[in-house]
């Protein structure tokens, strides 16, 4: 929309005499007025322009008001202007499609002055109404954004863990989480979610995952113990229908020894030293939907220099015209892992993330990868 104070108004007519009385209408009551002869110019006008509002004629020579109407609202960068159509045709029918393909309004000719000038600026209080409507729930996804961003910890805050992420949402607020402990000097827990859905509840369950963990994620606990301890509050607290997966890697590194629990989640990869990749696969019940939950710790030891990757499984589905089984995109995620064991695990995590996900292609899910370094 434009970002001067004037309201702009797009007038689309193949009659030169109406054209110019519509001008003369509108231009009087303060409005500045473009006005066009045909649909494809007026499509290029509004795209460029971005007036407030469009008045448009159905029966134009050549693309008809209906057809200039559709390519609109099938535009991203014009579907959101309000569109009234004006025209001698008085049937339902006609009125009812304009209706359907997004026009606001009906104006017949021939039109009252008055009633043009009314119709006009009601429609212009609405799109007004709407905007700021609009823009309210952006400012609260926004803050809900940044309320989110903050809870998540960066590498920087806690350089002793060695660890890499990426995190990307689909929306201003994502469902996927996590987050890294200290437990102890030498013991780091590291723990990845992901919520069903993508609405605010799923981003509101992602903040009670901070104070659950921080509060159960210590020496007093077995990794399962914590992940139970979680499950308890999390049934109590989880909208209906809400559920997550999670993976908790709880790293010992006096002793060399590593416990993962597993609750649904796709498995962790491990790289070992020499480049070579497999998957930690064990059993375990989805948190927040059970009362009581069941989990398959496994533990092993590992080597300096070993790592591990936990993820989302949007890493393993992939989108658009790049979907894939999830066994095809564990094979893909795998051998990126592989793959860069030479460089630092931020860069090794950006790099995958780039190669699998480019920023310039759509996403569809929450895309979540971290990389650990023992």
């Amino acid at each position: 929309m434009n970002k001067n104070n004037n309201l702009t108004i797009l007038i689309v007519d193949d009659t030169p005499v109406m054209l110019t009385v519509l001008q003369k209408f509108l231009e009087l009551e303060g409005y500045s007025v473009i006005a066009v002869d045909n649909g494809s110019e007026a499509r290029k006008i509004a795209q460029e322009k971005q007036p407030h509002l469009i008045l448009l004629d159905i029966m134009m020579p050549g693309e008809s008001g209906l057809e200039t109407c559709t390519l609109l609202k099938q535009n991203p960068a014009t579907v959101d202007i309000p569109v009234i159509f004006i025209s001698a045709i008085t049937d339902v029918s006609s009125k009812v499609e304009g209706f359907n393909i997004g026009a606001v309004d009906y104006i017949t000719k021939p039109f009252e002055k008055m009633e043009v000038l009314a119709r006009v600026r009601l429609h212009l209080k609405l799109q007004m109404a709407y905007k700021t409507v609009i823009e309210a729930q952006s400012e609260k996804l926004k803050q809900v954004k940044e309320a989110q961003e903050s809870i998540l910890i960066k590498p920087s805050d806690y350089p002793q863990a060695k660890f890499g992420v990426s995190y990307r949402p689909i929306q201003e607020a994502g469902g996927d989480f996590y987050d890294v402990i200290a437990v102890s000097e030498n013991i780091s827990g590291y723990f990845v979610a992901d919520v069903s859905g993508h609405d605010l509840k799923s981003s509101y369950l992602t903040s009670a995952l901070k104070a659950l963990i921080a509060q159960n994620a210590n020496l007093m606990y077995k990794p399962e113990e914590t992940m139970k301890m979680m499950n308890q509050v999390l049934t109590t607290i989880a909208p209906p229908g809400k559920y997550l997966t999670a993976v908790y890697l709880y790293l010992n590194r006096l002793q060399l020894q590593l416990t993962c629990v597993n609750a649904g989640h796709p498995p962790v990869i491990v790289v070992d030293t020499h480049g070579n990749s497999q998957l930690i696969e064990s059993d375990g019940d989805v948190l927040g939907a059970f009362e009581m939950v069941c989990f398959t710790p496994l533990t092993r030891k590992v080597a300096r220099g070993d790592r591990f990757y936990l993820y989302t499984d949007g890493f393993i589905e992939g989108f658009g015209d790049n979907k894939k089984t999830r066994t095809e995109g564990l094979v893909d995620l795998c051998k990126l892992c592989s793959e860069t064991k030479s460089l630092a695990i931020q860069e090794a995590v950006d790099h995958i993330n780039s190669t699998l996900f480019p920023p310039d292609k759509a996403q569809e899910d929450d895309l979540l990868l971290m990389g650990v370094e023992v």
